[in-house]
C-alpha cells in the first residue's frame, strides 16, 4: 500500500513534487442489486476507487478493478458477493484490469500493461499468482506506427477459448473525418486458446468499432456493442454523448456468421451479456453524467440528459439510475456496477507515484514554477480559466488575472474553450504572461485571442498583440526581454517572439507548431508541430530558427511538452495507446495519453506515468521550494 504523504510535505528521500492533471473519475464505488434495481447496498466501503466488476461464473465471487494502492494505480482484486474475503489477484505498479475469473475458477484473465506498457492480455494462476501474457510481442518488436492493445476480455463456458476486443492492424484516425487531435478506436473480436495458441479474428467491420465481447451459456454465440469508428469520439464526450448510437449484435463463434442484431434504434447501448435462457440480452444505455460529481467544465458542456441504466430485451422494465459497466450475474438474478463522481481532485491532492524518487500530486492546467518558488496555473476546471498564483502547496492562491472580466463569452469560458490560457512567469518574478480569448474549436474564423502579460500581483495587465491574428500560448525567454508564442489561422501559422523593449515581433516558424516553451537556459525552444492530420510530434528550435529537430516520431500523438529544471523535456503521448474500449470512458480527449520524459536532443525516453486515465500537464518541484 502506497503511503499518501501530508500536503504540503515530502518525504525526505525525494527529489521533490512532480504536479499532473488527470483527466478521469476522482471516485467510484460498487453496488450490487437484484437485476430490477431492488435491495440496491453498497459492495465495498467507498473511497478505494473500485470499478469494472464482474462475477464468477459459479456465482460465488466477484472481481474487480481497484486503485487502494494508489491514485491512478490500477490493481485487480476479488471479492465474495456479500463484500467479504478482499483479495488482490494481481498488484503491480502496471496497469491491471478487467479481471475475469475461469469457470473452473484456478485461473483468471485480465488486462495488463506490464512488459511493454501495451494493454495486453494476461492470465493468472489463482492459487500461485503465477502469470503469463496471452497477445503481444516482446516490446522491442512493437511497431509504434499502429495500435496494438487487447482489451476486455471473457472467458467461454467450457474454459477452452478467451475472446477479447483488439484495435491490431488499425491505424491512428483522428476524429472529425480524421482531422480531429484526439484519436478514435476501430476495434474488431478475436479469440485466443488460455495457452496462447489458435489466436483467430470472430468478428470485424471496417470503419467499427465492436467491444466487450460475452459468451452465449452455451459458448455458441459470441455477443459485443457494435458503433462506427467516430462514434468512439461522441461516447465520451459530454456533447456528444446523447447522440451516439450503437446496438448489441451476437455472431456464431464458430463461423463469425449468423449475425443478429439483438436491438435498434437510438441511444449508446454498452455491457451486453446474455441472460441465462440464451436469448434475452441485458446492456446498458451510456449517457448523462455518470454521477452527482462533474467538474464545471463537463457540466456546461451536457447537451442531452438521457435516460442512462440497465435494459433488457425480454421487455422487462428498466433500471434508471446513474451507474457505469453492469455485469449480472450467472443465474441472472443480481447486477454489479459502479457509481463514479467526477468532481475535480483537489489541488495537490497525493497521486500513485510511479517514480520513488518523486511524490506525485494533482494540478490544475498549465503549472508553471517561478525561479522563485511560487506556482501559476490557469484554474480551468472550476470553470473560470482565470491566472492563479499560490504557494507550491497549494496555500496562500491568489487571482494574478480574472478572465471571467475579460469581455469573453461567459459560457465558453465555463466550457474551458476561452480564457487565459499558459501562462508563464518572468525570471523576475514581477510578470506572467498568458494568451487570453477562445480557444481549440472556436478559433476558427475570426475569433480573436491576444498576447498579454499582467503584474503578477495582480496590480496591472496589457495586451500585447491586437487580435488581428489568433496569438497565444506564451513563454518567456531566459533573460526576460522576449516572449515566445504561437498564431493561428487565417494564413498565419508558426512561432513568434515578441520583443518587450522595443514592441517588434519576430517571425521564428511557419509549420502549424503550438504550444512553445523556452527553455530555462535560454538555448532552446520546445514546441508541437503538426505533420499531418491527427499527427503530431514534440521538436526543438534554437531561438535564431537554427538547429530545428524532431525529437518524437511515434505513429500516435506527442505534444505538450515543457523544460524540466533541469534541461529535461516532459510531453504527453499516446504511443502505447489506448488502455480500454474508448466508449467506456468519459468526459475525456485523450483517454491513452501518458507522460513521458527525455533528454533535451530526444534520447533516454522513460514513461513517468503508467495509468488508465489521460495524464498531462507535468511539473517537477524540486523539494527546496516546498
Amino acid at each position: 500500500m502506497q503511503s499518501q504523504t501530508a500536503i504540503g510535505t515530502v518525504p525526505t528521500a525525494k527529489k521533490g513534487v512532480m504536479l499532473m492533471n488527470r483527466i478521469g473519475p476522482s471516485a467510484s464505488a460498487l453496488y450490487i442489486a437484484n437485476a430490477d434495481g431492488s435491495d440496491e447496498r453498497l459492495l465495498l466501503p467507498e473511497g478505494n476507487l473500485d470499478y469494472h466488476a464482474s462475477f464468477s461464473p459459479d456465482g460465488a465471487w466477484i472481481s474487480f478493478t481497484t486503485e487502494r494502492n494508489g491514485d491512478g494505480q490500477a490493481d485487480v482484486y476479488r471479492c465474495r458477493i456479500d463484500g467479504s474475503d478482499v483479495q488482490p489477484v494481481v498488484a503491480t505498479p502496471s496497469v491491471e484490469d478487467a479481471l475475469v475469473l475461469s469457470p473452473d475458477g484456478t485461473k483468471g484473465v485480465f488486462v495488463s500493461t506490464a512488459d511493454g506498457f501495451r494493454a495486453n492480455i494476461w492470465v493468472v494462476d489463482i492459487a500461485t499468482g503465477g502469470k503469463r501474457r496471452l497477445t503481444g510481442g516482446a516490446a522491442d518488436t512493437i511497431d509504434p506506427e499502429s495500435p496494438d492493445c487487447s482489451l476486455r476480455p471473457a472467458w467461454s463456458p467450457d474454459g477452452q477459448w478467451i475472446a477479447f476486443s483488439s484495435d491490431r492492424g488499425t491505424g491512428w484516425t483522428g476524429h472529425s473525418d480524421g482531422h480531429g487531435w484526439e484519436h478514435t478506436q476501430e476495434l474488431s473480436i478475436y479469440a485466443i486458446r488460455p495457452d496462447g495458441s489458435d489466436l483467430r479474428k470472430v468478428a470485424s467491420k471496417p470503419g467499427f468499432c465492436l467491444g466487450s465481447p460475452k459468451w452465449s451459456p452455451d459458448g455458441a454465440r459470441i455477443l459485443f456493442y457494435e458503433l462506427e469508428r467516430e462514434f468512439t469520439w461522441g461516447a465520451r464526450r459530454p456533447e456528444w454523448i446523447g447522440r451516439v448510437v450503437s446496438q448489441i449484435v451476437s455472431v456464431d463463434f464458430a463461423t463469425g456468421g449468423d449475425r443478429i442484431e439483438h436491438t435498434s434504434g437510438p441511444d449508446l447501448k454498452l455491457a451486453p451479456q446474455f441472460m441465462p435462457n440464451g436469448k434475452d440480452v441485458a446492456y446498458f444505455i451510456k449517457a448523462g453524467g455518470g454521477g452527482p460529481g462533474l467538474r464545471a467544465t463537463d457540466a456546461a458542456w451536457m447537451q442531452k440528459d438521457t435516460p442512462t441504466g440497465l435494459h433488457y430485451t425480454s421487455g422487462a422494465a428498466p433500471v434508471l439510475r446513474q451507474l457505469r459497466s453492469p455485469c449480472w450475474s450467472p443465474d441472472g438474478t443480481l447486477v454489479v456496477y459502479e457509481k463514479v463522481n467526477f468532481a475535480f481532485r483537489a489541488q495537490n491532492k497525493p497521486l500513485f507515484s510511479w517514480d520513488e524518487e518523486w511524490e506525485y500530486r494533482s494540478t490544475d492546467v498549465f503549472p508553471v514554477l517561478s525561479r522563485q518558488g511560487r506556482l501559476v496555473i490557469t484554474q480551468k476546471q472550476l470553470g473560470n480559466s482565470s491566472i492563479v498564483t499560490m504557494k507550491p502547496d497549494g496555500t496562500d492562491q491568489m487571482v494574478a488575472f480574472d478572465a471571467a472580466k475579460a469581455g469573453l463569452d461567459p459560457m465558453l469560458n465555463k466550457k474551458g474553450i476561452a480564457g487565459a490560457f499558459q501562462p508563464g512567469w518572468s525570471p523576475d518574478g514581477e510578470w506572467i504572461t498568458f494568451g487570453c480569448g477562445n480557444w481549440f474549436q472556436e478559433r476558427k474564423g475570426h475569433e480573436k485571442a491576444v498576447l498579454m502579460r499582467c503584474r503578477s500581483d495582480g496590480s496591472f495587465h496589457e495586451a500585447l498583440t491586437d487580435g488581428t491574428v489568433h496569438s497565444g500560448f506564451p513563454s518567456y525567454s531566459s533573460d526576460g526581454r522576449h516572449i515566445v508564442y504561437r498564431v493561428w489561422g487565417d494564413g498565419h501559422f508558426g512561432l513568434r517572439i515578441f520583443d518587450l523593449e522595443d514592441r517588434s515581433i519576430r517571425e521564428l516558424t511557419t509549420e502549424k507548431d503550438n504550444l512553445p516553451f523556452w527553455s530555462p537556459d535560454g538555448e532552446l525552444i520546445t514546441f508541437t508541430r503538426q505533420f499531418g492530420p491527427a499527427n503530431y510530434h514534440v521538436c526543438t528550435i534554437r531561438p535564431d530558427g537554427s538547429d530545428f529537430k524532431i525529437l518524437t516520431e511515434t505513429g500516435a500523438n506527442d505534444g505538450h511538452s515543457v523544460w524540466t529544471h533541469d534541461n529535461k523535456i516532459l510531453y504527453s503521448s499516446g504511443m502505447y495507446g489506448f488502455r480500454d474500449e474508448a466508449a467506456i470512458y468519459d468526459f475525456t480527449f485523450q483517454p491513452y495519453g501518458q507522460i513521458f520524459v527525455m533528454d533535451r536532443d530526444g534520447a533516454n525516453k522513460r514513461l513517468v506515468t503508467d495509468s488508465l486515465w489521460e495524464d498531462s500537464m507535468p511539473l517537477y518541484i524540486p523539494a527546496k521550494f516546498l
